[in-house]
């Protein structure tokens, strides 16, 4: 498709609604930050009320994971969860569009361990998970430091392209998320790459194992990485905190890893992983049906 044929496309009216929708954001995201979070998590709450479907996959999602926890409890964390997604949302419009002097404050910790692992001249995994505040902290961390990373295609063509004006196009390094050759390629060339393994895949890279001591399809393809590349995983995690300002963490890059067991290997950073979910639970992703395809001999938790 050429280029014209391409605008053509994108401005077809039956993609009117979602080029309405992000004008709606665009001025929007000129409020005040306090205000963004406040109408945020108000539309998340709208959410949490109305839509029954994604509802029940959180609320699934969240007694298989905190079992400990009683139905209150849940259904309150659950709550918490929704409004962060709301907030996503504006974290996301603020990520892909608003100037470097409109965004929230922040700090970086541990960048001491990203210029370690970065010296070893053999690029980084920047090992992470999917939490809501992923685009903007992922924004704030590429202003400071290089950053490539994974990237699927959203179904419409006009998310797509302001996905990739806002977020792709700035990334060192873009390579599709099922490109291991590409990613392999990246890091050879020394590139930091943004790197999220906790989402369900279906594949030769896959073991059902824990996650949250629950049977989860999961994607042991950051061991194998790691040992083809030779690039040390780093791992970094960004939290929104109560003043509404964030928070990006670096670690220390994982000791004698990868080792000859994907599976140890696998748990492990599964591991690490729910650590940090823990520090803030209504921050990760829990409307993903986390639990699906997981085989014969394990039930639909989501029926």
């Amino acid at each position: 498709m050429s280029s014209s044929d391409r605008k053509r496309h994108l401005l077809h009216p039956l993609h009117w609604p979602v080029w309405i929708a992000i004008g709606i954001f665009r001025l929007l995201i000129l409020l005040p930050w306090k205000a963004q979070l406040a109408l945020g998590a108000a539309m998340g709450g709208f959410a949490f009320a109305f839509l029954s479907g994604r509802r029940h996959i959180a609320e699934v999602n969240l007694a298989l994971c905190f079992p400990e926890m009683s139905v209150a409890e849940r259904k309150e964390l659950a709550t918490r969860h929704y409004a962060a997604v709301g907030i996503g949302m504006f974290e996301t419009c603020m990520a892909w569009w608003a100037p470097v002097s409109r965004m929230p404050k922040y700090r970086i910790t541990g960048e001491e361990h990203l210029a370690t692992a970065r010296a070893k001249g053999k690029g980084v995994i920047l090992f992470t998970a999917h939490f809501t505040t992923l685009e903007m902290c992922g924004s704030m961390f590429a202003k400071t430091h290089s950053m490539g990373g994974l990237f699927r295609n959203p179904d419409n063509p006009v998310v797509s392209r302001e996905m990739h004006r806002g977020r792709i196009d700035q990334m060192s390094a873009a390579v599709k998320m099922d490109d291991l050759r590409g990613l392999l390629r990246a890091l050879k060339k020394g590139h930091t790459m943004w790197y999220a393994p906790d989402q369900s895949l279906k594949g030769k890279l896959s073991q059902v194992l824990p996650f949250f001591g629950v049977p989860a399809l999961t994607n042991t393809a950051t061991s194998r990485i790691a040992k083809m590349s030779g690039s040390p995983v780093v791992p970094y995690f960004g939290f929104r905190l109560p003043d509404g300002s964030y928070e990006l963490r670096i670690l220390p890059a994982l000791e004698n890893f990868p080792t000859d067991n994907i599976e140890a290997d696998t748990i492990f950073t599964n591991e690490l992983i729910e650590s940090f979910v823990r520090e803030a639970p209504e921050q990760y992703f829990w409307v993903h049906r986390r639990f699906k395809r997981r085989g014969d001999g394990f039930e639909n938790v989501y029926r």
